[in-house]
């Protein structure tokens, strides 16, 4: 079964609804602008979500002491490194952690999807750009791919089923359930029925 993960949650009704349609992982961003939260935030946001619901702490070029306080902190669950972090960064990472490690590769040509096989990371996170865009990228590419992936970029109800005939480890939306960026209750809604609508209809074959 593929697995689910809301994105870019800031708002306690974020969670509420998160807590509602059960994904696989909400992700909590700690870069950028737009979706950013404080670990204070987080932190409150985490209090509040069901306890077997695994945060994603997403990061770019982050410094390692502030992954592991809010990993120490039980804020957060996963990492997600979305920067130039290089093999070196997530060894050092690894010697000080047991937490799965997620590190997003955009998918432009062959040779990107031969970088993503070789990282040493639990999973592989495939998007369009640096991500956030909500713009999908060439899904021919992920034929290269020979390891449990995420697939982000550009999904929503009306792709998701053609999404999932690429058997992901796990979708990634943030884009696609939000209205003037903000996250949408009826959105999500819509999302996770079609998805796992399609993912029924996959089994039954």
């Amino acid at each position: 079964m593929t697995r689910v993960k809301l994105c870019g949650l800031k708002r306690l009704c974020d969670i509420d609804w998160a807590n509602e349609f059960r994904p696989d992982y909400v992700g909590f961003v700690f870069a950028g602008k737009k979706r950013r939260v404080t670990d204070e935030q987080a932190a409150a946001l985490r209090s509040h979500l069901l306890s077997d619901i695994p945060a994603v702490g997403v990061f770019v070029d982050e410094p390692q002491e502030h992954i592991l306080r809010l990993l120490e902190a039980g804020t957060i669950q996963v990492v997600q490194l979305h920067g130039s972090e290089d093999e070196a960064y997530i060894k050092a990472l690894r010697q000080q952690t047991k937490a799965p490690l997620i590190k997003a590769f955009s998918l432009e040509s062959e040779a990107d999807a031969k970088a993503a096989n070789a990282s040493s990371v639990t999973y592989v996170l495939v998007d369009h750009g640096s991500g956030g865009s909500g713009q999908a990228f060439d899904w021919d590419l992920l034929r290269f791919l020979e390891r449990p992936y995420f697939l982000a970029g550009g999904l929503s109800p009306e792709n998701i089923k053609q999404a999932l005939a690429y058997r992901p480890f796990a979708v990634d939306v943030s884009s696609g359930i939000e209205t003037n960026g903000y996250k949408d209750y009826d959105k999500i809604k819509r999302f996770m029925a079609c998805l796992r609508g399609a993912m029924v209809e996959e089994e039954q074959r």
